[in-house]
């Protein structure tokens, strides 16, 4: 991999999940990132510096892009209203891509996510193979911003599912699924692109710190080569004192009803994980030269910050 000279980066959504991991995978390849923060959080000393700034505010994004070569956005709104999703996702992007050209910024990463092509079995979905329907305000919102993004120029990343420390939507929500309902379906055999928060981010930093090449207006997949199936995800939080031990195989027919008792959100996890997920993540593996790990060994890495964090009251 061909590491260009180190550009002057700003990073938006450096206090979230991932955008947290981006910035530690920065300060790991000695870059100091600008940081465009609603809050500046306790550790913003590591970066070169930072400026406030809200997506819903246009006259808060003024100069926070001057003298910038590349745009790292991971803000975004998610499982919130409509029009926190509509202001925050799309107008709040076009707020700042606005801000990116005025400053002439040469490169744009965006971070969307794998739910922009909606329901259904996805198997080794390549980034060219299926037009993405999405079917929640948050991947509806994040699709139009893909399109601002791409439409600019920019490169849009799709991860699907993200865990590590720090998760507090997947495998918690996972984790309360299972202890309320210790099932597998059609004998956890569906398998899934799950994907550590550290790989994510070192693939993000890879490709900012690379030559642009042929990266604008192209959509990348971030998975590792291995899908992890159902049940190894499910062994995996058993053996670590989770999730109870499954006590009931479903049939995919089975799982349907059972979503329709079960409410929204919980019918959602359990989607998720009942059908295959996996996407083609070999272009970005390419590009990047790096290749992320297997959900087992990934797991292993933050199994004890998941443990203190989930642990039965």
């Amino acid at each position: 991999m061909a590491m260009a000279s180190s550009p002057s980066i700003l990073l938006c959504g450096a206090s979230g999940f991932i955008g947290g991991a981006v910035l530690r995978a920065l300060w790991r390849h000695d870059v100091q990132p600008r940081l465009l923060l609603r809050r500046l959080p306790d550790d913003a000393g590591g970066a070169a510096f930072a400026v406030r700034g809200d997506l819903t505010d246009a006259d808060s994004l003024r100069g926070c892009c001057e003298g910038i070569d590349t745009l790292i956005h991971c803000a975004s709104a998610v499982a919130a209203d409509d029009a926190t999703c509509q202001a925050v996702n799309v107008e709040g992007t076009q707020r700042l891509l606005d801000e990116a050209q005025r400053a002439g910024v040469s490169r744009v990463i965006y971070l969307s996510t794998a739910a922009v092509y909606g329901d259904g079995v996805h198997r080794q979905l390549r980034e060219d193979q299926q037009e993405p329907a999405p079917v929640s305000v948050t991947s509806r919102t994040r699709r139009e911003a893909e399109r601002r993004v791409l439409a600019a120029g920019g490169t849009v990343l799709r991860p699907f599912l993200v865990y590590g420390a720090g998760d507090r939507w997947f495998l918690p929500a996972l984790v309360g699924l299972l202890r309320r309902h210790p099932v597998t379906v059609e004998g956890g055999e569906a398998r899934l692109s799950l994907l550590a928060v550290e790989d994510l981010a070192e693939s993000i930093v890879a490709l900012a710190l690379t030559p642009q090449a042929a990266d604008r207006g192209r959509v990348y997949h971030v998975a590792p080569a291995r899908p992890a199936t159902q049940a190894e995800v499910i062994q995996a939080l058993h053996a670590q004192g989770l999730v109870p031990a499954p006590t009931a195989d479903l049939s995919h027919a089975q799982a349907a009803e059972a979503t329709r008792t079960l409410g929204a959100g919980v019918a959602r996890q359990l989607a998720l994980i009942a059908f295959e997920h996996t996407y083609d993540g070999q272009a970005l593996r390419e590009r990047t030269g790096i290749t992320p790990r297997p959900f087992a060994e990934g797991f292993a890495a933050c199994a004890g910050a998941y443990a203190q964090a989930l642990q039965v009251a």
